[in-house]
């Protein structure tokens, strides 16, 4: 069915409604996703420290921001948990019920750190809490990206996977935005204190409103032709994880590799360059969150065009430009950003994007095509759940503790070179996998 499809395809010179239905569902699930995500992670930069680890940020501010950045962390650790769980899960119920579960767990779990109870209210109860729902998000994260990755690449046209599979990546910048551009609103919109009391709820209550339209889209999908095909490849898709790691641990291990650069200087862009620019240099909050929002756009820009070029260059050659061009960015970048400037912070930001992008766009189809049909699902979901691990858990805190340690901002380039020179050796030693069927 999923042939006759792309012929009838070849022949009007339009997508079928089906693959529409089916790029709509993973761009949205994983856009709502990643902003549950990503407020998180912005709220860990600027509120978190105070509000639940309070006698430690009245003591030693520094290091409770260090481990308010931790918490970002924390949730990485059970990404590869929901990544086996999820696989397992989805050969019994299918692949969109799981996508809908971990949508629905991720929402739950975002907008109940909006309504929980600070220090000050329940005392040592508040972080706990707060870390048991940051585990689920985890838990969600590690089971979303596989299912929709598969989604969106095993049903592209010939020619067109990294491209189609550049839709669920742009997710992650879409997320982004979101989360950014609603904290700009809100913290452009009343004052500090009252951001600090009540404020920084707003963006993970309104996770609700997004939980409903993410499923309400994903439902949709259940009617499709193309979806239907893609439970029964499922079935195929999965194996024992002692079959995966028996015949190809090596390319988990790539797949790990190749996925700590760019998840490295993900996390920074995400949790950490706005809280410096506000902390350390001064600059307004609000228009740091409006320029760091707008260079967020880069990211989803470069993003697209990364898959799309891949199905011209190859996987490799593009994660390779891409991370050259992150690792000899990644120092120069804190001379502009140290100026203090808004323009220079966005021009900074907008910059790095192009290499993010580039080493970002081609992995769902990368990795698609390293792993045989047999144990596809497992292996692409639990190699980029470690990468995550490898690369973003701890950057930001990472990040906060050079800067405390060194007092240099340069030196955290130099962390983000190594990161990227790393994932460059990695994706270097994997044979080119553009045109490989994925029936196999």
């Amino acid at each position: 069915m999923t042939s006759t499809i792309h012929d009838e395809a070849e022949r009007t010179g339009r997508m079928p409604k089906e693959e529409r239905k089916v790029l709509a569902g993973t761009l949205v699930g994983t856009s709502i996703e990643w902003y549950d995500f990503f407020i998180y992670a912005q709220a860990a930069g600027l509120v978190l420290a105070p509000l639940f680890f309070a006698p430690l940020a009245e003591v030693n501010p520094g290091l409770a921001q260090v481990l308010s950045f931790a918490t970002i962390g924390i949730s990485f650790l059970f990404r590869p948990l929901g990544a086996i769980v999820a696989g397992w899960l989805g050969d019994k119920l299918g692949r969109k019920k799981m996508l809908v579960f971990t949508l629905i767990l991720m929402g739950l779990s975002t907008s109940l750190i909006g309504f929980l109870p600070t220090y000050a209210a329940i005392g040592v109860a508040a972080p706990i809490l707060l870390i048991t729902l940051r585990i689920l998000q985890g838990f969600s994260a590690g089971g979303e990206w596989g299912g929709a990755a598969l989604m969106a690449v095993e049903h592209a046209p010939n020619g067109k996977r990294g491209f189609f599979g550049a839709f669920p990546q742009i997710g992650v910048p879409v997320g982004m935005i979101l989360a950014t551009f609603t904290l700009w609103v809100i913290t452009s919109n009343m004052s500090q204190e009252a951001f600090l009391e009540w404020g920084w709820r707003i963006p993970f209550i309104l996770s609700i409103v997004l939980i409903v339209v993410g499923y309400v889209i994903r439902r949709s999908v259940e009617e499709s032709p193309v979806f239907q095909d893609l439970q029964r490849r499922k079935a195929e898709s999965s194996a024992p994880l002692g079959q995966l790691f028996r015949s190809h641990k090596k390319n988990v291990l790539l797949t790990a590799i190749i996925f700590i650069g760019n998840n490295a200087a993900g996390y920074l862009l995400i949790a950490f360059f706005a809280t410096y620019a506000v902390t350390v240099l001064g600059m307004d909050r609000p228009t740091v969150l409006l320029a760091t929002t707008l260079a967020s756009f880069g990211w989803l820009v470069f993003t697209l065009f990364g898959g799309r070029i891949s199905d011209r260059l190859g996987r490799v050659r593009t994660f390779q430009i891409g991370y050259a061009f992150l690792a000899l960015w990644a120092v120069p970048m804190w001379f502009l950003i140290d100026t203090g400037d808004i323009v220079w912070y966005f021009v900074a930001l907008f910059v790095m994007t192009i290499g993010l992008g580039l080493s970002y766009g081609p992995q769902a189809a990368l990795y698609a095509e390293m792993f045989p049909a047999g144990v596809r699902y497992s292996g692409v979901s639990i190699g980029y759940a470690l990468g995550a691990i490898l690369g973003g858990a701890f950057a930001p805190m990472i990040a906060e503790a050079l800067m405390r340690s060194t007092g240099q901002s340069w030196t955290i380039g130099v962390y983000i070179a190594i990161a990227a020179i790393v994932s460059l050796v990695g994706v270097s030693l994997v044979k080119e996998t553009k045109g490989v069927d994925l029936r196999d």
